[in-house]
């Protein structure tokens, strides 16, 4: 299988390989780093190869988390991973839908989608308690993925990080990284995200033309200190306990070698 058939009018998707993934393993925490293998961060899982699920599949995934909206799911489904009967596939969009972010590309990004992150963060809260109960109980790896890998993926990869206890600095460090693919993702993505923004009213070239900043996750991490003292509250209130979070850090945690 090469392509995936949507809704008459878009027309065949063709399968690729992700340009944003990677694995959180080696980034600092408390008491040594991630540990390979536990989490993986990605653009969209749903649009991959049958090459590149079995590749996945055999290094130890065992749990899919799609951020991505319903309108997005609905045209391309879960995709050849979700034809593999060892991984557990587990919707939890962080968006009614796209136009949220889209309606902002034209103002500065260093502000607006910052706030876009905070209101994510809060609002989806109970989703990413969710999300973070996942990767603790999974068996093996969990992958998370939006479209890009960027934003919705990158507030995730951000509660997560937070919750095992990482430094804000190294938060941002991952958050950059998809800078370097910003290219790769725009062409990987256009297929299936230009006709829902066309619907919307919106021009996916001109949203990618934004430059990408560290801006956004800097802007979220400092107010999320500054409103509520403790970043990790939001996600205390929608129900993240303490033994989650030892959970968390028993499962991902790699020790420092003695």
């Amino acid at each position: 299988m090469t392509t995936i058939d949507t809704a008459p009018g878009i027309g065949a998707i063709p399968l690729s390989a992700p340009v944003n993934l990677r694995d959180l393993g080696g980034i600092a925490i408390p008491g040594g780093a991630v540990r390979p293998g536990f989490a993986i961060r990605a653009d969209d899982l749903a649009t991959v190869t049958d090459e590149v699920a079995d590749e996945l599949v055999a290094g130890g995934l065992r749990a899919v988390i799609d951020l991505r909206s319903s309108a997005e799911l609905a045209l391309t489904g879960r995709g050849p991973l979700g034809e593999r009967a060892s991984v557990s596939y587990h919707h939890l969009p962080f968006m009614a839908d796209i136009g949220t972010a889209t309606a902002i590309a034209s103002v500065p990004r260093q502000h607006e989608f910052g706030a876009m992150y905070l209101h994510i963060y809060e609002s989806a809260a109970p989703q990413i308690v969710t999300a973070l109960a996942i990767m603790a109980h999974a068996p093996g790896a969990t992958a998370f993925h939006c479209a890009a890998g960027q934003d919705r993926t990158g507030v995730l990869a951000a509660s997560l990080l937070l919750a095992l206890g990482a430094e804000p600095a190294d938060i941002v460090a991952d958050y950059v990284r998809t800078g370097e693919n910003s290219a790769m993702i725009h062409r990987r993505i256009a297929p299936v995200i230009r006709p829902l923004m066309e619907r919307l009213g919106f021009d996916l070239d001109a949203v990618a033309d934004a430059a990408f900043s560290d801006a956004p996750m800097r802007s979220l991490l400092r107010v999320l200190d500054e409103r509520h003292g403790d970043p990790l509250a939001p996600l205390q209130a929608a129900g993240l306990t303490d033994g989650l979070i030892a959970r968390l850090r028993e499962r991902a945690l790699e020790a420092d070698a003695a």
